[in-house]
């Protein structure tokens, strides 16, 4: 069970720099190059009533942001339904083991409830071990793989 003074909000301006600084976190653990211009369409993206990409942030009892999350409504064809993809999560290092990223998922989870989203998806890296064993905690494992063709 997620600590009792955790609080998930939705992103709003006020969490601008906590949000930079642990998305920033996020990129350095997948170690993929990101700009300060990148960090900001995607925080423009997030704070677009009208885009498709949403986020939470996760506070502890003292009000430290810990964790962040972003998600998106995707369609399904095959099921004729639509379902919610979980794009990213991050736990601060001195967070994780306190079932933040447990809380951060429920909460994409109660709005894919909310909305009537049929699943909520997400990926991970094979060797995110401490990750995946969250993910096997609160989802079930499926048999895809994932492929990319780079444009």
């Amino acid at each position: 069970m997620p600590d009792p003074g955790l609080t998930i909000l939705p992103l709003n301006d006020s969490h601008r720099p906590d949000w930079e600084r642990l998305y920033q976190g996020y990129a350095e653990f997948y170690r993929v190059e990101q700009t300060p211009e990148m960090r900001a369409r995607v925080w423009g993206w997030i704070q677009d009533p009208a885009h498709e990409v949403k986020g939470f942030i996760a506070l502890d009892g003292s009000g430290q942001a810990v964790g962040i999350t972003h998600f998106r409504p995707f369609a399904r064809p095959l099921a004729a339904s639509t379902g919610g993809f979980l794009d990213d999560l991050f736990v601060a290092p001195a967070a994780r083991g306190q079932r933040v990223a447990d809380a951060l998922i429920g909460a994409v989870a109660d709005i894919g409830r909310q909305k009537g989203w049929s699943v909520i998806r997400w990926i991970t890296a094979e060797n995110n071990y401490r990750g995946r064993a969250v993910y096997d905690r609160v989802a079930a494992l499926t048999p895809w793989k994932t492929y990319d063709i780079k444009l």
